[in-house]
């Protein structure tokens, strides 16, 4: 179907449209299939999919918009998150076992087919980067390059320089990992107690920890993906903490049970991490200047209750 076609379809529906011109502009460059599931809550409902009274394409451009920018903003907290459960994992098994290669030793895992997988896939990274051609010199780098480019010349300055263990110590090989596949690793440690320790040094205790990375695998997904984020059903959801020595909500009624299957909880969740790892973060500030002048209806999607950010948990950092 035409672009033109797919602008006619939308006002066919009721959607008003004061500029055609730049309604197609953005079909063609966002795609009418992305667009459309932000179409659903402005509907009155199925078969027909019409638009309710007024609600003009800038309405439907506004959510997208948004969600975007909160896509962004919750990249950015997951990567913190993300690389302290890198270092607490690298850091709690080379220590305690004194062993910068632990992770060789099938022993300090539960499932060994998981752990040769693990052990393969590396390998492969390694034989990959041997395989490659060297950085141009005078070459310049972004900010978001830095560390990927300080990762493979040390990664391969390993590989070139020593030849026993053949695979890198415990600090290079976390760098491998996938958000994913440091979920698996950490999941398939032996015993609890070292589980424990890295979740610790996060401020989380151990069933905590691996509820909370298994929602983050999947809301980085969806967020490596571009996909919906901010009244997307995630489908696996963060475990409310019962211990007071986790950073979590303080009201009574903060976290309302209509919010608990949204993705409220993961907002808060990233802060609670956030807490301890990177406790001057702005980063609440900035959720707060995100949602803040949304409508309700933005807030209800994610779970957001009303006065959110008078709890104690939100207020020390917005104020």
């Amino acid at each position: 179907m035409r672009l033109d076609e797919l602008v006619d379809r939308l006002a066919e529906r009721g959607l008003v449209i004061p500029n055609r011109e730049r309604a197609t502009r953005y079909l063609k460059h966002i795609g009418y299939f992305r667009l459309s599931p932000y179409t659903i809550p402005f509907q009155q409902g199925q078969p027909d999919h019409l638009f309710r009274e007024d609600v003009e394409f800038d309405d439907v451009l506004g959510i997208y918009v948004f969600d975007r920018a909160l896509r962004l903003l919750v990249m950015d907290a997951l990567e913190r998150v993300e690389v302290a459960v890198r270092a607490a994992l690298t850091d709690h098994m080379s220590t305690t076992y004194e062993d910068p290669h632990w992770y060789v030793d099938a022993s300090h895992f539960v499932n060994r087919g998981k752990h040769t997988g693990l052990l393969r896939m590396i390998q492969e990274t390694s034989d990959t980067r041997l395989l490659g051609t060297a950085e141009p010199a005078g070459r310049t780098f972004s900010s978001n390059e830095d560390a990927g480019v300080v990762y493979r010349s040390a990664l391969e300055h390993y590989l070139m320089t020593y030849g026993s263990p053949e695979l890198p110590p415990s600090w290079l090989m976390v760098e491998t990992l996938t958000l994913g596949q440091l979920n698996n690793v950490v999941d398939n440690l032996r015993r609890r107690s070292d589980r424990t320790a890295i979740a610790q040094r996060i401020g989380l205790s151990e069933p905590v920890l691996m509820s909370w990375l298994r929602t983050y695998v999947r809301v980085r997904n969806v967020c490596a993906h571009h996909g919906r984020l901010w009244n997307v059903g995630i489908g696996v959801y963060p475990a409310i903490p019962s211990s007071p020595a986790i950073s979590w909500l303080k009201g009574d009624a903060a976290l309302p049970r209509r919010s608990e299957k949204r993705l409220y909880p993961v907002l808060v969740s990233l802060q609670s991490v956030l807490d301890v790892v990177s406790p001057r973060s702005t980063w609440a500030r900035r959720l707060h200047d995100l949602v803040s002048t949304r409508p309700p209806m933005n807030l209800a999607g994610m779970g957001i209750p009303k006065n959110w950010a008078d709890d104690e948990f939100w207020a020390r950092h917005i104020r």
